[in-house]
């Protein structure tokens, strides 16, 4: 069975035709999302590359206890990103600039005015933040970024710029908390080069490795876990994955590090009660 990560390309009207190497667009299509399949091994996380020329939906996500209520089954969402390439300007947006209601949010939603309201955030490549499940976000264009998130469908789009696409707003705004992000406590800036604990549960570990992983960063991945080159390739049972792969391991014993390689590791934790 190949340590290699299956590749699904996913048009967006805000996708590019040009991608950032080792990326290659099809001819005529517009690439946002490169999906790495989840593996029956590790069903709980899906990874993706994502790549903007135009701003993305105004969206929020629920909680894995707001699905089950809802009779959705557990799949909530809670992600990150890792911004690995920004063209001058670009920005995330991520909260509010200060608390709001529900019908204030509702309503801006619906003349617009919603994204005046989010706090921007210029970004640069390094930059991490994690979103928790009712941050209303919202990525905007010149962005290239790494996502890991739980293995979740369910958006609700507050805002999408008049594009026709579908709607989420009475169950958005539900789920939505109208406060400003914590940018002091989500935000990191990640070393070039260098070990970097990015995500520590509760949901999911996720972190930077330089070269091969000490014993403290060895002993939080006591089992299957994702591997994502981000400088040189790694080996996983014999087999190379590249920059711009993604492979499963059994085991941190089934990998060979590159000394001079940087990745990231990535692992889901417990199923919380």
């Amino acid at each position: 069975m190949s340590a290699s990560l299956p590749i699904r390309e996913v048009e967006k009207p805000w996708g590019k035709d040009v991608l950032p190497a080792p990326f290659t667009a099809p001819e005529g299509q517009r690439i946002g999302e490169v999906w790495f399949e989840p593996p029956a091994a590790l069903p709980e996380l899906l990874v993706k590359y994502i790549f903007t020329s135009e701003a993305l939906s105004v969206q929020v996500h629920p909680t894995d206890a707001q699905t089950v209520e809802r009779g959705l089954g557990r799949q909530g969402k809670e992600e990150c990103w890792l911004i690995v390439a920004a063209e001058p300007g670009a920005k995330l947006g991520m909260g509010f600039r200060g608390p709001i209601s529900a019908e204030t949010m509702r309503d801006a939603a619906l003349d617009g005015s919603i994204e005046d309201l989010l706090s921007w955030y210029e970004v640069a490549p390094g930059d991490f933040f994690y979103i928790p499940a009712n941050t209303v976000h919202a990525i905007g264009a010149g962005v290239s970024l790494i996502e890991v998130q739980q293995n979740s469908d369910i958006t609700y789009r507050l805002y999408d710029y008049g594009r026709p696409r579908e709607l989420h707003l009475e169950d958005g705004v539900a789920v939505a908390k109208g406060e400003p992000y914590g940018i002091d406590r989500w935000h990191k800036r990640v070393p070039a080069h260098g070990s970097l604990l990015l995500v520590d549960g509760p949901l999911f570990v996720l972190e930077q490795v330089a070269g091969a992983p000490t014993a403290e960063i060895a002993a939080r991945y006591p089992a299957a876990l994702l591997v994502i080159p981000r400088e040189s390739a790694v080996e996983i049972a014999g087999e190379t994955i590249a920059p711009g792969g993604c492979g499963l391991a059994g085991s941190l014993a089934d990998i060979r590090f590159a000394d001079n390689g940087v990745c990231l590791l990535a692992r889901p934790c417990a199923a919380q009660p």
